[in-house]
């Protein structure tokens, strides 16, 4: 199932982020801030597809500095005085996996060409791979932009989300946000097309759920730590709690969808523990029904029941209750040869054969 992801972020000094270190990275390539001197060197990444500078043309024939990605990036460095000044814009797309290859770098490749071209910016492409162990279908895009014109001398002033509000209004440009909203619809309609060309019934919609109409909550999202540390096989309460909220706020919205079909007359009728809806119904409907009968049977099974576990988080939870015993039994034996000067655990609680 093809889905919409879009994430537009700043590379700004304040956050201690540079432009020659983002490229670096994304590109999988070795770079130094001149500004700096530090060296940035991502040349062990076997993930990225696919790597381009993107110029719009109006530049005409490309200056030398802008098709080399650290004199690129460098330049954008230099022009900014301000210890908090942004310095790149990034936007990182998810790309459907049911696209081809050659289709997912034509896709993004348009996107780049588009916003060069909207803007007068350069764009660094840089298409990425899933990562190992990770989700295969999690194809994506970074497209670093400059957050100011490319012109033949160097950078001009600032453009696209970067300008200035005042100047947005004296020019009668949208606003920020406003520009925001239409790169996102801009963006789920070449999906859209690329899906359309290569005889795809999939699309996908930027408005949110409510917009399209869509009674259910969101899939949450969990943050790259927590990932990591289940990655390794260890409990992330953070994730946990993530989970419980979600699962919290589905079993109410079932329970007010329930409550409003009570109230207007049209409970669905009940036997041996299934539910049958009235030939009527729409599809949300159908759905909302489905969600009560996952939550009674869950119930009726209790939250903890190990029918409820998907076998991947089964064997994440045996590996972690072995890891725990073994911990156990080293904590054990270093008590008991604690007087004879045994090694002990270091500062973070960690056994010296396990830390790594």
């Amino acid at each position: 199932m093809a889905i919409f992801h879009m994430q537009i972020n700043t590379v700004s000094r304040s956050s201690g982020r540079n432009a020659p270190a983002s490229a670096a990275y994304r590109a999988g390539e070795r770079i130094r801030n001149e500004r700096t001197g530090a060296l940035y060197d991502h040349r062990s990444r076997r993930d990225v597809l696919h790597k381009e500078i993107v110029l719009p043309a109006r530049l005409g024939t490309p200056p030398r500095w802008t098709q080399d990605r650290a004199s690129l990036w460098n330049a954008a460095e230099r022009i900014e005085s301000q210890e908090n000044s942004r310095v790149a814009r990034e936007y990182m797309v998810a790309l459907p996996a049911e696209l081809s290859a050659s289709a997912r770098v034509r896709l993004a490749r348009t996107f780049s060409l588009e916003i060069a071209e909207r803007y007068g910016v350069a764009v660094d492409l840089a298409v990425h791979a899933p990562r190992p162990f990770g989700d295969p279908r999690n194809f994506h895009a970074h497209l670093l932009a400059s957050t100011r014109e490319v012109r033949p001398e160097g950078f001009g002033p600032k453009a696209g989300l970067d300008m200035n509000g005042t100047v947005r209004a004296e020019l009668g440009l949208p606003t920020g946000r406003q520009e925001f909203a239409a790169l996102r619809q801009r963006w789920a309609e070449l999906v859209n097309e690329h899906l359309q060309a290569a005889h795809l019934a999939l699309r996908v919609d930027a408005r949110s759920l409510a917009a399209q109409g869509i009674d259910r909550e969101p899939l949450p999202r969990l943050p790259r730590a927590a990932i990591t540390t289940e990655r390794r096989g260890e409990r992330s309460e953070v994730a946990e709690q993530i989970r419980e909220r979600y699962r919290a706020r589905v079993a109410a919205r079932a329970e007010r969808a329930a409550a409003a079909h009570e109230s207007a007359g049209a409970r669905p009728a009940r036997q041996s523990g299934t539910s049958a809806l009235p030939p009527g119904e729409d599809a949300q409907a159908r759905q909302r029904q489905a969600v009560r009968d996952w939550l009674e049977y869950r119930a009726a099974r209790g939250a903890g029941a190990s029918a409820d576990v998907s076998p991947a988080e089964r064997v994440r939870r045996e590996a972690l209750a072995a890891w725990r015993a073994r911990r156990e039994q080293s904590a054990e034996a270093r008590s008991g040869a604690h007087d004879s000067g045994a090694e002990s655990p270091d500062a973070a609680g960690r056994d010296p054969d396990l830390s790594g």
